[in-house]
């Protein structure tokens, strides 16, 4: 029986998803294999992970900027070799559950488990091959630290791969380009009357679905205004608006439903479980560019307005996105109410994006990464 460790680290929620979709596929399609799944950071120390987990919440909730700093100087300088000797020393700390599981392959979802593992494997400390999904639309430089000891790289578009090859040195027999791993439910057919139902909404008009930032809560007095600009266009658009874990913006969403009479074109949510059914029946999506959401919309084929980017990693992947034509980046500077006019004003730019959309999809990567490194 092949033994698969899959590790990932809850630094957003983004690398534990693909994680999961790995590991579902997996046990569900090979029968014959044996998965595990590791956040690794909370394996090596419960109260490391506790403090830097805080503080990645924390930097990118009230100091972005902070946040943007450390990103971007992690990539390189002396930043850049702390974090990679800090990971090489921990490695050893992972050794433990490799000498007691025994794994066959490890995938990895985020970066410290890449290095941890191919620094074991530079000093012969394990045999097993090594798989990396990279989780956003643009490299960094932590991903790529001892790429000569990983085995896979799988990236979510050419441009990546290119990059990984021209920028990293990374062989190109070694990347595959297959999107970032999707839930299954992405890939079934919804009827639409009957999605509509169960939202409480009107099959036969436009809907629009805003993700308010969740607990990360950045930009909530411009979300807010957001959604102030969206409800004055409820006579064409209906509106699935999401808080997430964030009772300030729950509430103000509610504020902004009482004032209007609680239309029943405007449904709130503090959070839902049915994803891909919602971005089935919407024409726009409105939210932050993490690497997960993104690949949804573009499997929904779903046109994306990005609101509130996390500095670094999630800018990238708005900067990515809007060039190719698959979203329209809101800016600080921009004027909300007219670049939301315009873009609600506008089906050919609606559907534009939609055939962009369409290109970038990859509806069928969590299959394609396993068939790959399984078969």
């Amino acid at each position: 029986m092949k033994k698969i460790l899959i590790l990932y680290a809850a630094y957003g929620g983004g690398h534990l998803s693909a994680a999961k979709s790995i590991k579902n596929y997996i046990d569900k399609n090979y029968p014959d294999t044996e998965t595990e799944l590791v956040d690794c950071v909370k394996y090596i120390n419960k109260s490391v992970d506790k403090i830097t987990t805080g503080a990645y919440k924390e930097l990118t909730k009230k100091a972005p900027w902070a946040w943007k700093k450390v990103y971007y100087k992690s990539r390189k300088g002396l930043l850049g070799k702390f974090s990679s000797a800090t990971n090489s020393f921990l490695a050893h700390k992972l050794l433990r559950l490799y000498n007691e599981y025994k794994p066959n392959l490890v995938i990895s979802t985020h970066p410290f488990a890449t290095q941890m593992t191919g620094c074991l494997k530079k000093h012969d400390k394990i045999t097993c091959k090594l798989a990396t999904i990279l989780t956003d639309f643009a490299p960094h430089n932590q991903w790529l630290i001892g790429h000569e000891y990983c085995d896979y790289f799988f990236v979510s578009h050419e441009q990546m791969k290119k990059a990984l090859i021209n920028d990293y040195g990374v062989f190109k027999e070694k990347i595959y380009v297959t999107g970032i791993p999707l839930s299954d439910r992405f890939n079934i057919t919804y009827d639409k009357n009957t999605v509509c139902k169960e939202f409480g909404l009107n099959p036969d008009k436009k809907t629009i679905l805003f993700f308010g930032g969740g607990e990360f809560g950045l930009g909530k007095d411009k979300t807010i205004a957001i959604l102030k600009v969206l409800v004055t266009h409820l006579d064409k658009y209906q509106i699935i608006a999401v808080s997430g874990k964030n009772a300030k913006m729950n509430s103000a969403f509610w504020n902004i439903s009482n004032e209007l009479g609680n239309p029943p074109e405007l449904k709130i949510f503090d959070f839902i479980t049915n994803v891909p059914e919602a971005m089935s029946i919407s024409n726009l999506v409105i939210t932050k560019p993490g690497g997960l959401t993104t690949s949804e919309s573009l499997a929904s084929s779903l046109p994306i307005l990005v609101i509130n980017p996390i500095p670094g990693q999630e800018e990238e992947n708005a900067e990515f996105l809007e060039q190719a034509g698959a979203a329209l980046w809101l800016r600080p500077t921009d004027n909300i109410e007219i670049v939301i006019k315009n873009l609600l004003n506008s089906s050919e730019a609606l559907e534009r994006m939609k055939e962009s959309c369409i290109k970038l999809a990859h509806t069928d990567a969590t299959k394609n990464i396993c068939e790959i490194l399984l078969q």
